[in-house]
C-alpha cells in the first residue's frame, strides 16, 4: 500500500514538471530552476511562458483534480450511489447559470429593458450562482428526511437551470453563445497566479475539513441505523459532508469551468485499485488519481503540434472512460464498494 502511494506521488511530481515543459514551446527541463528563479537574458521568454502560464495552469490542474475526485468521492458515499459525481447537487447548474447571467444576459435582458454591468466577471458569476444553489441544497436539506429524495431535488434542479440557460441562449447573439460553450468545456489556462491566490485557500479549507470527515463517511456505510446507534450526528455530518463538497466543487467550477467526469472516475479508480470501502485510505489516494488523471488529460489536450489546446472536458472522457469500464469489468462489481 505504502509503495503504491509512493509510486502514484512520484508520478504526479513527473506529470507536474512534464506539464510545465511540454508544449508548443518545449522548455528545456535542465533549466528548469534556473528559468524560475535566475533567468539569463535569453531566458527571459521561457521565464514568461513558464510563470504566466504554464505553472499556474500545472498547479490548478494538481488542485481541480484532487478537488474534483474528493467531493465524488464524499456524494458517492453519502448518497450510496456509485453515479453520484460532486455536481449531483446542482453546484455545477447553478455556476452555469451564474456565468450564462453574464455572458448572455446582456442580449436576454435588454429585450425587457434592463441593462447588466458589462464589468461582471465569469468568475463572480460562477461563484454567486454555485453560492445560491449551495443556499437552496442547505434549504431543502432542512425539509427532506431520505438522501435519495436530496438527490432528485438536486437533479430536477439541474434540469430547470439547464432549460434557463437553453432560454437565454435562444434569445442571445452567436458570439456570446460561442463564449459561453468556450467556458462550458472546462479550462485550466485561464487561471492566473493572483487567481490562485484566492482559489487555494478556498480549497484547503476543503481539504482539511475532507479529514474531519473521515468517520461520519465510513460510518455512512453501514447505514443510518447503525450510524446513529454509534452516537453520529446525522444532520450536522449532512451538513458537513454537502459543505465540503460545495466548497470543492463550487470553488473549481468558478474558476476552471464544469470539468467534468473526474469527480465520477477518480473515486472509482481508487476503490478498485484499493480495494477497499475506507475513507482513511480513499482520500488521499483519490485525491492524488484525481490530480494524475487531470495532468494526463491537460497534458494530451495541449500535445505538440496542435494549433490550440483540445478541449479539456472532450479529452477528459475519451480518455477515462475506457480505463474506468475496463476497471468495472475486471473487478465485475462495482456495487460491493458501497
Amino acid at each position: 500500500m505504502l509503495k503504491s502511494k509512493l509510486f502514484l506521488g512520484l508520478l504526479c511530481v513527473v506529470l507536474f514538471i512534464l506539464n510545465i515543459i511540454v508544449g508548443s514551446v518545449w522548455i528545456p527541463v535542465q533549466d528548469l530552476i534556473e528559468i524560475l528563479f535566475s533567468p539569463a537574458e535569453d531566458q527571459m521568454v521561457w521565464q514568461n511562458i513558464v510563470v504566466n502560464y504554464r505553472l499556474p495552469r500545472a498547479i490548478a490542474a494538481v488542485a481541480a483534480g484532487a478537488s474534483l475526485s474528493l467531493s465524488g468521492l464524499f456524494m458517492q458515499t453519502f448518497f450510496r450511489n456509485p453515479l453520484a459525481g460532486p455536481f449531483v447537487l446542482g453546484i455545477s447548474s447553478g455556476a452555469s447559470l451564474g456565468v450564462a447571467v453574464v455572458v448572455l444576459g446582456g442580449t436576454f435582458f435588454s429585450l425587457v429593458g434592463w441593462s447588466f454591468g458589462s464589468d461582471i466577471s465569469l468568475t463572480f458569476g460562477a461563484i454567486l450562482g454555485s453560492f445560491l444553489v449551495f443556499l437552496v441544497v442547505i434549504y431543502f436539506s432542512t425539509k427532506v428526511a431520505d438522501y435519495t429524495s436530496l438527490l432528485i431535488i438536486g437533479l430536477m434542479f439541474s434540469s430547470a437551470t439547464g432549460a434557463l440557460v437553453s432560454v437565454m441562449q435562444f434569445f442571445s447573439n452567436p458570439e456570446d453563445i460561442q463564449s459561453y460553450l468556450l467556458w462550458t468545456f472546462g479550462d485550466l489556462g485561464s487561471v492566473t497566479m493572483s487567481e490562485l491566490r484566492l482559489l487555494l485557500p478556498i480549497l484547503i479549507l476543503g481539504w482539511i475539513g475532507s479529514v474531519f470527515l473521515i468517520k461520519p463517511l465510513n460510518i455512512y456505510l453501514i447505514g443510518n441505523t447503525y450510524a446513529k446507534n454509534a452516537g453520529l450526528n446525522l444532520e450536522l455530518s449532512k451538513y458537513a459532508i454537502i459543505t465540503v463538497t460545495a466548497l470543492l466543487a463550487g470553488a473549481i467550477t468558478a474558476y476552471c469551468g464544469p470539468i467534468a467526469f473526474i469527480g465520477l472516475a477518480g473515486p472509482h479508480i481508487a476503490r478498485m485499485i484499493l480495494d477497499t470501502a475506507d475513507h482513511r485510505q480513499l482520500i488521499p489516494y483519490a485525491g492524488i488519481l484525481g490530480a494524475v488523471v487531470l495532468l494526463i488529460c491537460d497534458l494530451v489536450s495541449r500535445l505538440p503540434g496542435l494549433p490550440q489546446s483540445l478541449p479539456l472536458n472532450a479529452i477528459t472522457s475519451l480518455l477515462g472512460g475506457p480505463l474506468v469500464i475496463w476497471l468495472i469489468v475486471k473487478k465485475k462489481n462495482l456495487q460491493n464498494s458501497f
